[in-house]
């Protein structure tokens, strides 16, 4: 009987440890299918009409689609000249700490703002994310001030940002009609740099990383983009556009359930969006908010010394200062002051004024006694003609002779003048009517051949990089053809040209030389090129 109860009492204590072990396993397991509600938010990108709205206006973590905004705000100061993209930028012990997804940079290393744009953008790197943000405002708060004052003035009036990189913190939070807008801005407002998110692979300095995208963008006809992102709080979350002909829509989903999942959901909404939209339309697109840099969102600034008793130094010791970017630009530059000169001893100036008298005085010398030698020769009388007109003679005179009347003096054995006087021309005798010079033939002039200079420097030449079958796809190549090739292609023009079986690809306005060179350098490329002669 003692022996029944322990059995019992023992399968009671093993029921209730598996019981308890199955409750935690439950408890901690990723449950991402009940990560986040559900939202969705579809639009004619040409328009900003909408084409399909469920919860779209319900705050909700947007995970990496923050990245977004500051990849939009880089793009922005870029334009503005606040930073390039090969400014070297050092990675900080807060970026190095971020959690995946992560390109690894370590703190203290230097790497270019491209390529963290690259990370950011294509591998949704939270690293590359932060340094961005701290490279630009100097720390996260302050960068996050300026993402909340730029959503502001897209008209993200349900956005609030905590972060650059979209991690899940407390507050940070926006809708999926915000975050269509976002994306709509940054494919109208910077479309230079739009193509970083159609990118299946790119280098991002330390190594190749994978677009998180790739599975849409290689399986959606015309999908180009734009922005994934995910944490157990949000959920699977994306902002795709793709584009159709003369149709481009943009589709927002909040809370899926997995990638695959979403994706499905993604291409079920651009495939509505394509059959709500019209054909042809008049493109509108948004207005640019106004640019403010880091104005206002309290960014650093040089901290003021603490002055102190004389045998510290003149500083409080120990105190850390903060690290600060200086703008070395020179407003104002000064004319520089003229070279001092000392003036020569005066025995030297009156020596000097001696030597120049004399020298003077000896040279009229010379000139009066030539003059005593050889007399001056008479000077001939300039030629005079005059003109008679009346009401039907024309009077030519002839050449008068040289009558001059010289007076020589010597005023002070310096210098001769010669003083020449003439008297009025007489009638001349002979009148020749103008009727008569009429009727004489007149001597043509040789004909003058003028040939008119080309203005165009032989700038004739071009290069063709292919022929596409939409002129999309031909204005996209030459884009990034005259990114990848500015030394050569910096001066030509980029031309589409629409053919019967196709558009072609050209760069027009080049001289012979840097067309060929430039073919050189894009084939080294493996970049398809061939010559355009002048036609």
């Amino acid at each position: 009987m003692v022996s029944d109860v322990r059995l019992r009492l023992g399968q009671y204590v093993r029921d209730g440890l598996f019981l308890t072990v199955m409750l935690c396993a439950m408890v901690l397991a990723p449950l991402t299918g009940m990560a986040a509600p559900y939202a969705a938010f579809v639009i004619d990108a040409r328009t900003g009409e909408v084409l399909h709205s469920r919860n779209a206006d319900t705050r909700l973590h947007p995970a990496s689609l923050t990245k977004m905004m500051t990849l939009y705000i880089a793009f922005e100061a870029i334009e503005h000249g606040e930073i390039s993209l090969d400014t070297k930028v050092r990675i900080s012990k807060h970026a190095a700490s971020m959690p995946p997804s992560k390109l690894g940079l370590r703190a203290g290393q230097r790497i270019k703002l491209r390529y963290l744009i690259r990370a950011a953008a294509v591998k949704s790197a939270n690293d590359a994310a932060t340094a961005i943000g701290e490279a630009i405002s100097g720390s996260e708060a302050a960068f996050a001030r300026r993402m909340n004052r730029t959503a502001k003035a897209l008209g993200m009036s349900r956005t609030t940002f905590k972060n650059m990189n979209g991690l899940t913190t407390s507050g940070h939070l926006s809708t999926a009609r915000d975050m269509t807008t976002l994306g709509r801005h940054v494919f109208y407002d910077y479309p230079q740099y739009y193509n970083l998110f159609s990118r299946i692979t790119t280098d991002a300095g330390i190594k190749q990383v994978y677009n998180t995208n790739r599975r849409l963008l290689g399986a959606y006809r015309g999908a180009d983009g734009i922005k994934t992102g995910y944490t157990r709080a949000a959920g699977f979350n994306l902002v795709a556009s793709a584009r159709r002909g003369n149709e481009r829509i943009i589709a927002t989903v909040f809370g899926g359930r997995s990638t695959a999942t979403r994706n499905a959901k993604v291409a079920e909404l651009l495939d509505l969006g394509f059959r709500r939209a019209p054909t042809n339309v008049r493109v509108r697109k948004p207005a640019r908010p106004p640019y403010m840099g880091n104005r206002g969102i309290g960014k650093p600034s040089t901290p003021a010394p603490t002055p102190v008793a004389p045998s510290t130094g003149g500083y409080t010791a120990g105190v850390a200062g903060k690290t600060i970017r200086l703008v070395t630009a020179v407003s104002k530059s000064m004319r520089p002051p003229q070279r001092p000169t000392i003036a020569p001893p005066e025995e030297l100036l009156v020596a000097m004024k001696s030597d120049i008298e004399s020298a003077l005085a000896e040279a009229q010398q010379t000139v009066v006694a030539e003059a005593a030698i050889e007399p001056p020769k008479p000077e001939p009388k300039p030629e005079v003609a005059k003109t008679v007109v009346t009401e039907t003679v024309v009077a030519e005179a002839p050449k008068a002779p040289a009558e001059p009347v010289v007076t020589a003096a010597v005023a002070t054995a310096t210098a001769a003048a010669h003083v020449v006087t003439s008297a009025p021309l007489p009638r001349p005798a002979k009148v020749i009517l103008a009727s008569a010079l009429a009727t004489q033939p007149a001597t043509q002039p040789e004909p003058v051949v003028v040939t008119r200079i080309s203005t165009s420097g032989g700038r004739l030449w071009g290069i063709n990089i292919g022929r596409f079958n939409s002129q999309y796809k031909a204005e996209r190549v030459l884009l990034k053809t005259a990114l990848k090739e500015m030394t050569t292609l910096d001066g030509a023009l980029r031309k589409v040209v629409r053919r019967s079986t196709g558009f072609d690809a050209n760069f027009v306005g080049m001289t012979r030389e840097t067309a060929e060179l430039a073919c050189r350098r894009l084939q080294a490329r493996n970049i398809t090129c061939s010559t355009m002669e002048p036609s």
